[in-house]
């Protein structure tokens, strides 16, 4: 095919398509999520969005989802949390990969397995996990995956 009739039908398509675009009103800009250096150090946490929390062992939480999939299965954010241990006899739930950014958690599997996971280090914890969750507190960027299953 010539590079005539190949422009023609690009041209073609796009006059049946821009109708479609130009009349879509619902269509909204869709943005990449960023966290900076500063909302890293903490400027997050003062943010409107910022959900503080009072467990019923008494450590205190502080949660901000940066981005949510419009199918709601994947979401990312900053998590901050004070002194706690607990156990997850349930599986977790969520496959859920974590940056630490101070502080840490001792995660101890089912099986007795243990794993420290510092600042400066990650740890990717599988929906199906259980155990104890142990640690003096932390800042953490969190990235969530839930299948729906």
């Amino acid at each position: 095919m010539n590079v005539t009739a190949r422009l023609s039908i690009v041209f073609l398509c796009a006059s049946l398509l821009f109708p479609v675009i130009a009349d879509s009103k619902d269509l909204k800009t869709v943005l990449p999520a960023k966290i900076s250096k500063d909302d890293a150090a903490g400027m997050l946490f003062q943010h409107d969005s910022m959900k503080a929390t009072t467990h019923s062992d008494g450590h205190q939480t502080e949660s901000v989802t940066t981005m949510s999939s419009s199918d709601g299965k994947f979401s990312t954010g900053m998590y901050r949390s004070g002194k706690t241990r607990f156990e997850i006899s349930q599986p977790y739930g969520v496959n859920e990969f974590m940056y630490f950014l101070s502080g840490g958690v001792t995660l101890t599997s089912s099986d007795g397995s243990v794993m420290t996971v510092n600042a400066g280090e990650a740890v990717t914890m599988p929906k199906e996990w259980t155990g104890i969750w142990d640690t003096e507190g932390y800042e953490k960027i969190w990235v969530i995956y839930a299948s729906g299953e």
